[in-house]
């Protein structure tokens, strides 16, 4: 368990909160790139690490990330024209630039130069692998733009979505690395879901509901190798990668996808969920996509209209009791990443954890956790950059495989970890 104190440092991730500084670090995805498809199309309100802001594409193409708020009398540019360069309040008329620079206040004299004084708060926007990125750290300390396997593979090969989570970023992360609850939670869908059906590997996960974690730090973050019995003296492992401070890249199941998420906080009490999978060696089918889009595997179905999912605490999750009983899922909530977020979302916004009781299974969380409070102290104590800002630690993969028992799996493993461009995933 943690001491409130820590618990406080690790959720909090406003400007000028520790947390903050961490996560401000890094690229983080802000929106899906066909969130302004086109030039001068509408612009869109963007919330992330507690700062509202608002995105558009200009005539030009090029991207802006900024206050939300004119600098006048702070009318929400949402509502504000984007045209001829730039996006212009409707309240007075003024306009602008992509990098939150006012150029037009009409009612001012040209030759005051009244213009040059205004500048609203504006971060980077760039895109990659269908996704829109912000560093909104201190410009001196940009990092390279993001290397994930998943964004820089042909776009044939690759699909993302994201969904709004309403809990803090952190325990919806720790679910995202804790393996031993896919015997239980999901047991229903291994075999069922066309994203994970038909893989050797759901075999072990049923039979074996008892795994054994083996933790091992990465220079971005953490290497969890979970094992469960296989066959004949051999181990199915099941390697996740956690890079800092909120990437995790699940095990691939057969010839399905490679997936996995960002949890990005919209402020401390909710979270984006960015969901990704794709596939190192071969285009996406069109039945994998259709499956996407219709919510399975890690993805949703949503609110019409909204980020928000169809299935959310408003309607209890559209739980469906029969079918809980019957077995036909096991907690009677549809959809993998449905099951994983609600349970999430009914520990409360912001998790209490000096109450828990945490046992073997829990040793990723637990890494983890350390991992972040002693990036965080060294971030504030000494300026240190933390782990999974070079671009060595996105260059990585999670794997499965079965191993003879006496074989470590990070020795015997440690070629399938990293990504290398056309070579094929470690799957069961």
């Amino acid at each position: 368990m943690l001491k409130k104190d820590q618990n406080d440092l690790l959720t909090q991730t406003g400007p000028a909160t520790p947390g903050g500084r961490l996560f401000r670090s890094y690229w983080l995805p802000a929106l899906l790139a066909e969130e302004l498809p086109a030039n001068d199309c509408p612009p869109v309100r963007v919330k992330i690490l507690s700062e509202r802001l608002i995105a558009f594409r200009d005539s030009a193409g090029r991207l802006g990330l900024m206050d939300e708020f004119c600098a006048h009398r702070g009318v929400s540019l949402w509502f504000g024209r984007n045209e001829e360069g730039g996006l212009r309040c409707p309240y007075h008329g003024w306009k602008y630039d992509h990098t939150g620079q006012c150029i037009e206040v009409p009612s001012e004299p040209v030759e005051s130069g009244f213009c040059g004084k205004i500048k609203l708060k504006s971060y980077p926007l760039i895109e990659r692998g269908g996704v829109l990125w912000t560093y909104m750290g201190p410009p001196e300390k940009q990092p390279p733009l993001p290397e994930w396997e998943f964004a820089t593979v042909p776009a044939a090969q690759s699909f993302m979505s994201k969904r709004i989570q309403e809990c803090n970023w952190l325990q919806a992360m720790e679910g995202g690395i804790d393996s031993s609850h896919v015997s239980f939670l999901h047991r229903g869908e291994l075999n069922t879901d066309p994203l994970f059906r038909g893989a050797r590997g759901n075999q072990y996960n049923m039979r074996d509901a008892r795994p054994v974690f083996e933790v091992v730090e990465s220079a971005g973050g953490l290497n969890i190798g979970v094992r469960r019995n296989a066959e004949d003296g051999h181990y199915y492992w099941r390697i996740t990668q956690w890079v800092m401070p909120s990437f995790t890249m699940i095990p691939p199941r057969g010839d399905h996808a490679i997936h996995g998420h960002f949890w990005i906080p919209i402020d401390d009490e909710t979270c984006w969920t960015w969901s990704y999978d794709y596939h190192p060696t071969r285009a996406l089918s069109a039945e994998e996509r259709a499956a996407m889009r219709a919510g399975k595997g890690v993805h949703v179905t949503y609110v019409p209209g909204t980020f928000r999912p169809l299935a959310n605490k408003d309607n209890d999750y559209l739980i469906d009791r029969a079918a809980q009983k019957a077995g036909r899922t096991y907690s009677g909530v549809g959809g993998i990443a449905m099951q994983d977020a609600s349970l999430q979302e009914s520990m409360g916004p912001v998790v209490d954890r000096t109450k828990e009781n945490l046992v073997s299974t829990d040793n990723g969380i637990i890494m983890a956790r350390h991992r972040l409070l002693r990036a965080t102290k060294a971030l504030m104590e000494k300026d240190a950059t933390p782990p999974g800002v070079d671009l060595a630690h996105q260059r990585v993969r999670s794997a499965a495989v079965v191993l003879p028992a006496d074989q470590p799996f990070m020795e015997a493993a440690k070629d399938a970890m990293i990504a290398r461009e056309g070579t094929a995933h470690a799957s069961v």
